[in-house]
């Protein structure tokens, strides 16, 4: 069998067969990234395993180690790998197989956040398989919600202890780098993530004096910490804003209209904890829901499995993503996060046009400009719209 020109090559994705003519256009451009980029080695580096992707497989190979960045870097530009990941975890054998054998150390806490997750209404139209506009404000959204609703008031994390990176695609990777992150076990990190989407939660916690016959309902108010005020909030925010709002938190029509109507006494009695100003069968099981629904539409697109597994590789910041081309955008704080633009900020390659001939293209925006919709056109666009095309697949030389 004939050597492959490169390691990383192999071409059929997901039944989709990236043209080879592609591959050998892309490779040069993957190159010359890396032999410019700055900052896409992780801190604690020679600690670190590292794996590497192919257009079959985001991580295909795995067990690399680099003693410093400059070795890091030129395994890069020789190999061109489309798709780069590192250790969340720190060993200290990092290439050592099987893992046992690694040692651990301890290990950032991840959090990964993607999209495709949320079922967007939007994703109906144009799948899960592209991304638009709106998809990615909402991930965007969730992002700042973990942290400002979550690791920075309800585990105590400062800011400077969280880096956020995009993903390169439909999502972000939110990282925790501290003493306290990296001596979580296991099982604590699941406790951490569970809390977060709101999975087995008490609902005796939420609403103290439930099923005691002639006291009224007492629960959580705005102002408490944690889910409780959470849950007030967001009840109060669904009352202000009509009935639909209400709905989607899974009430029947009935209920969410008598709600609804009564919203000025219900959000009065909420402030201070009284949730028994509106008559309701069954509260248990109709609270238990709401709360459900609640915490499944605000932390749905945290992957627990990521989370939780001391031993994950996870996308290295600012590497190239071999479905879009996109960078994997390092986001120096939360206040450029709100800023933060993906298909503009995360533009690896600005200079030059390509022609391609584009098949079934849904519109995108990229750039500060609209591409397509494309059916079967051969169109000249910028090289970063190219790239974006025939990665996904839907576009060929």
């Amino acid at each position: 069998m004939a050597r492959r020109k490169y390691p990383f090559r192999r071409i059929l994705t997901g039944g989709l067969l990236l043209d080879s003519k592609v591959v050998d256009f892309v490779t040069p451009l993957i190159k010359s990234y890396y032999s410019k980029a700055e900052g896409f080695a992780p801190p604690g580096i020679a600690k670190r395993e590292f794996g590497f992707g192919d257009y079959e497989k985001k991580i295909a190979f795995r067990h690399y180690a680099f003693k410093d960045e400059a070795a890091l870097r030129r395994y890069m530009v020789e190999k061109a790998p489309p798709f780069a990941s590192y250790s969340t975890a720190f060993y200290q054998y990092p290439d050592a197989r099987p893992m046992e054998n690694k040692k651990l150390l301890g290990a950032e806490l991840i959090f990964d956040l993607d999209s495709t997750d949320l079922r967007l209404p939007c994703q109906q139209e144009h799948g899960r398989d592209w991304i638009c506009d709106k998809d990615l404000d909402a991930i965007k959204a969730e992002t700042v919600r973990l942290v400002e609703d979550f690791l920075m008031p309800d585990f105590g994390f400062s800011e400077k202890d969280i880096s956020i990176n995009f993903s390169g695609n439909r999502g972000y990777h939110v990282h925790v780098n501290n003493d306290q992150a990296y001596s979580l076990s296991g099982d604590a990190r699941k406790a951490v993530s569970g809390y977060i989407s709101g999975t087995d939660m008490d609902l005796q916690a939420f609403f103290p004096t439930i099923g005691l016959k002639g006291i009224g309902l007492k629960g959580p108010k705005p102002a408490d910490s944690g889910w409780g005020g959470r849950f007030a909030k967001g009840l109060i925010t669904a009352l202000d804003t009509g009935v639909g709002a209400l709905e989607s938190l899974g009430m029947e029509p009935d209920i969410a209209r008598k709600l609804f109507r009564k919203r000025a006494e219900i959000i009065m009695g909420i402030s201070v904890g009284n949730w028994d100003k509106v008559s309701i069968p069954k509260k248990a099981e109709f609270w238990k829901a709401i709360i459900g629904n609640m915490s499944i539409k605000q932390s749905d697109s945290i992957d627990s499995n990521v989370t939780k597994d001391m031993h994950h590789l996870i996308r290295m910041p600012n590497t190239l993503h071999g479905d879009t081309a996109l960078a994997a955008k390092r986001i120096a704080s939360l206040a450029e996060l709100k800023r933060f633009e993906p298909m503009e900020d995360a533009i690896a390659f600005r200079e030059g046009t390509v022609t391609v001939s584009a098949g079934k293209v849904q519109k995108f925006v990229m750039g500060g400009a609209q591409f397509g919709p494309y059916k079967n056109e051969r169109v000249e666009v910028p090289t970063y719209a190219a790239l974006y095309m025939l990665l996904k697949r839907v576009a060929t030389l």
